[in-house]
């Protein structure tokens, strides 16, 4: 799988080339701002692109936007995005925008390389991965919205764990309860929510995303 890194400290740059080398990814590219990071999409069409949200040259959103228009111009490509924040107007457009291949992680979770290469496997095969804190600072953004006050305490974990981009099967070990009392659960946050019905674990993540985003 070919990858595009873009990271403005070059230590960081350096370990994560190295880690995805090692890890069996063949890193084509590594840069250090967003304009340079968008070039090299045009030039090498990876499958996948690791980027800061902070780059040069103001530091503040430039890794952000250019994942926005990557997204837009080749929308195939996956995007996993590291931050130390969370960035809420732009995370909510990237991740409600096309709702598979997409990643948001603050970097205290790239310290668990294990956890990272995760999200990075599940957004190079088509899914989701979402930092938990993300999730829970864009569901407290929409709490003034009438449907999410009608789910019960269970049903707003199964939805943090829904959009974080587990499968019925995960939440349900990672809420030490059965898989048919997930599913249960499922069927009844989109029935509150008003969302149609999705086949298959993505697209159900992109229905509750663009909820989020709402």
């Amino acid at each position: 799988m070919r990858v595009i890194l873009a990271e403005d400290s070059a230590l960081l740059r350096d370990g994560l080339r190295r880690l995805l080398v090692d890890e069996g990814y063949t890193v084509v590219d590594a840069v250090g701002d967003g304009a340079a990071l968008v070039e090299s999409v045009a030039e090498h069409l990876p499958d996948l692109v690791v980027a800061d949200v902070r780059m040069p040259p103001n530091h503040t959103d430039e890794g952000l936007r250019a994942a926005l228009e990557i997204r837009r111009r080749w929308p195939s490509i996956g995007v996993l995005m590291l931050s130390q924040y969370v960035e809420q107007r732009y995370a909510v457009e990237l991740l409600t925008g096309h709702g598979t291949r997409v990643g948001y992680l603050l970097k205290d979770r790239v310290a668990d390389v294990g956890e990272f290469l995760e999200a990075l496997a599940r957004v190079g095969a088509g899914g989701t991965a979402f930092d938990p804190e993300v999730v829970r600072q864009l569901l407290r953004r929409t709490t003034h919205t009438d449907p999410l006050t009608r789910l019960t305490g269970r049903e707003k974990d199964v939805l943090d764990a829904m959009a974080q981009g587990h499968n019925n099967a995960s939440i349900a070990v990672r809420l030490h309860v059965s898989q048919s009392a997930v599913e249960k659960h499922v069927r009844s946050i989109f029935d509150k929510l008003g969302l149609a019905d999705a086949d298959g674990y993505s697209r159900r993540v992109l229905a509750v995303l663009r909820y989020l985003g709402e």
